[in-house]
């Protein structure tokens, strides 16, 4: 029988950020399969809603129906000694439970192909780079 273990630390969350990225409309699925602390169990998983989405009450909600969601999962479809993180993006709350499923299922079939989406721009805007901050001198 697969062991599933939760993710607790954040260096593991922010490892997960080095994997496999694919966006959902209602979350945002990181797996990262280079994950060392991964070798206790056969999956992990782990959840993060940030305070953008909504109050506690909906921070909550959103992880309680993500995590019934990996449980369910991850022993058919999940990556063997892989980390899994499912990020809540706005309106997954509101997403219909049936639909969260086939979308994850869809999201981890992809994951394992090695078909993530593209790598996420990061930094502001154009022509931002080298201005000073304001007060203070170059």
């Amino acid at each position: 029988m697969t062991r599933i273990a939760t993710i607790r630390k954040r260096a593991d969350f922010v490892a997960a950020n080095r994997g496999i990225r694919v966006a959902r409309p209602g979350f945002v699925l990181l797996v990262n399969r280079d994950s060392v602390s991964a070798a206790e169990a056969d999956l992990r998983f782990g959840v993060t809603v940030t305070k953008k989405i909504g109050n506690a009450v909906v921070r909550n909600r959103m992880k309680r129906r993500f995590r019934a969601l990996l449980r369910e999962a991850l022993p058919q479809a999940g990556i063997a000694g892989a980390d899994h993180v499912m990020i809540g993006r706005e309106g997954g709350v509101e997403r219909d439970f049936a639909a969260l499923r086939e979308e994850l299922a869809m999201a981890l079939s992809r994951a394992a192909e090695g078909k993530g989406d593209p790598p996420r721009k990061r930094g502001g805007p154009p022509g931002n780079q080298g201005r000073a901050k304001p007060g203070r001198a170059k």
